[in-house]
């Protein structure tokens, strides 16, 4: 069996409905098949997932596409079971529920081959999609795309290590340990891993070409409480590494604190910013509601900061 160049690593947890989507789009890939696999880490989803991706992996034989059934705790343990069991020397992170586009992963096998040895992330352009007649819109006409960064961007801070299309050489990921696994809530263990390969002296590269389609839409108020999880993980975030750079970046100031508690003496307004922010789903921005949906989620986000500077206070 052919040694392959490069890892898909693929977390999931009852994504069958998307996963049938995302795994022929990485099955058609322009890299060619020997040069790359696929691992699904499932963490025993109960939707069909498993007879899917033992199917496909017997239909393409020589173990091109493995699955990885396990008890992950967190889509960390998941990635990291990924990590361990890749054979290649470069690791492709993406999720259950992006669709890639043709030459993702050649994008990234290519990017790595032009460092050589040099530690580099690649980061690719992940576009967010309402559902699949989005996709297809926004792969067959790039002027409506809205992606995160302009086309002119070359590196990015560890903020924007984002794993739902990023790739790492396999030693530099193991040489930090893989994903922290401590991280079982909602965000920031991909920042957190992005934090420390930075400091590992792997430098961040943008690829605006290497594209992807997240197919996730998110409702309001499971946002709302999202955004309350990212800001627990905020705090284990800054008390594992005690840097001032990952409290200001990640908005845990005096400043942002003290508005918060602002906001909470108002109970009113806060409901008027709420009620605003649900009256579109996909509000365009610069509205009204684009705003209040903005100030909601970063009220819920602080209140998950406070929330777990509480629990710690009354842990010690």
């Amino acid at each position: 069996m052919n040694t392959p160049s490069l890892s898909v690593v693929i977390p999931t947890f009852n994504r069958l409905t998307t996963l049938r989507h995302v795994l022929p789009s990485l099955l058609n890939q322009t890299l060619p098949a020997q040069a790359y696999e696929i691992l699904i880490a499932d963490s025993q989803s109960t939707d069909g997932t498993d007879a899917f991706a033992r199917e496909i992996a017997e239909r393409e034989g020589t173990g091109r596409v493995r699955y990885l059934p396990g008890a992950y705790g967190s889509r960390a343990a998941a990635r990291n079971a990924g990590i361990v069991a890749s054979r290649a020397p470069v690791v492709l992170f993406t999720d259950a529920d992006i669709i890639a586009s043709p030459d993702l992963c050649e994008r990234h096998a290519a990017g790595h081959a032009a460092h050589g040895a040099r530690k580099v992330a690649i980061v690719g352009c992940e576009l967010q999609v309402r559902s699949l007649e989005d996709y297809r819109r926004q792969r067959d006409e790039p002027s409506v795309r809205r992606p995160l960064h302009p086309p002119t961007r070359r590196r990015l801070s560890w903020l924007y290590f984002l794993t739902g299309n990023a790739s790492v050489r396999r030693e530099d990921l193991l040489a930090v340990g893989g994903f922290d696994e401590a991280f079982t809530g909602y965000g920031h263990e991909d920042l957190e891993l992005g934090y420390r390969l930075v400091r590992h002296g792997v430098e961040i590269l943008y690829d605006p070409q290497a594209i992807n389609y997240h197919w996730h839409p998110v409702a309001f108020g499971e946002q709302m409480g999202r955004m309350e999880l990212a800001g627990i993980s905020t705090v284990r975030f800054y008390r594992k590494h005690k840097d001032p750079a990952v409290m200001i970046n990640l908005g845990m100031t005096p400043v942002s604190l003290g508005l918060h508690s602002l906001l909470s003496a108002l109970p009113g307004l806060v409901r008027v910013f709420e009620r605003a922010g649900a009256r579109e789903e996909a509000p365009r921005k610069n509205t009204w509601p684009y705003l209040a949906r903005q100030i909601a989620y970063q009220y819920r986000y602080v209140g998950g900061i406070k929330r777990a500077l509480r629990e710690e206070r009354a842990a010690s």
